[in-house]
C-alpha cells in the first residue's frame, strides 16, 4: 500500500523537475511570427534542455503506479501533485506505445491530470489517442471503463467529471 511518505518523495522529484522547466513554459511565445509553431516543434524538448528527463520520467511513472494501485486518498494526492505542479505536468509525458498496456498507462496520466487548465484540450488528446489505440487494434472499452472507476467524480469545467468523460467515450 502506498503510504504518505512514498508520495512525498515523489513530490520532492516533481516540485525539482517542475522549477527546472518552469523559466521554459513560461517563456512567451511571439504568436506573431509567422515561424512560431515551427520553432516550438523543432527547438528541444524541454525536459533535455534542462536535463531532467531521466527524473521527469522517473517521477511521472512514479505518480501513475501509486495512481493505479492506490486508494481513493493516494488518488487525490496524485490529482493534487497535477493540480499544483503545472509545469511539471505540461513537460512530463508518456511515450505512446500501441498496446493495451501503453494505452491504459496513457489513460491514467489523463485521469490523473483530471482535465489539466481546458477540458476542451484533454477531450481532444483523448480523440487522438482512442484513435490510435482503435488503429492498433486494441479493445478501448475495458480500458476506458477500468480507468473511469479511478477517476474523478468532479465536474471541474461543466463538461462533466473525468470519470463521467471515460465512460461517454466507452
Amino acid at each position: 500500500m502506498t503510504t504518505i511518505d512514498d508520495i512525498a518523495g515523489i513530490e520532492a522529484q516533481v516540485a525539482l523537475v517542475d522549477a527546472a522547466v518552469r523559466p521554459i513554459a513560461e517563456r512567451p511565445v511571439d504568436i506573431m511570427d509567422p515561424d512560431w509553431v515551427t520553432k516550438m516543434r523543432e527547438g528541444p524538448d524541454p525536459l533535455d534542455e534542462v536535463g531532467v528527463r531521466a527524473e521527469a520520467e522517473s517521477a511521472l511513472l512514479a505518480l501513475i503506479a501509486v495512481y493505479a494501485q492506490g486508494d481513493e486518498t493516494a488518488r487525490v494526492s496524485v490529482r493534487g501533485l497535477f493540480s499544483r505542479y503545472t509545469s511539471f505536468r505540461w513537460a512530463t509525458h508518456l511515450p505512446v506505445e500501441p498496446t493495451p498496456d501503453g494505452f491504459r498507462q496513457k489513460l491514467l496520466h489523463m485521469s490523473a491530470v483530471d482535465q489539466g487548465n481546458d477540458t476542451r484540450d484533454e477531450l481532444l488528446s483523448l480523440r487522438d489517442l482512442c484513435a490510435d489505440a482503435r488503429t492498433a487494434g486494441i479493445d478501448l472499452g475495458p480500458i476506458l471503463r477500468e480507468v473511469a472507476e479511478l477517476s474523478s467524480r468532479e465536474d471541474k469545467f461543466g463538461w462533466g467529471s473525468m470519470r463521467d468523460i471515460l465512460l461517454r467515450v466507452a
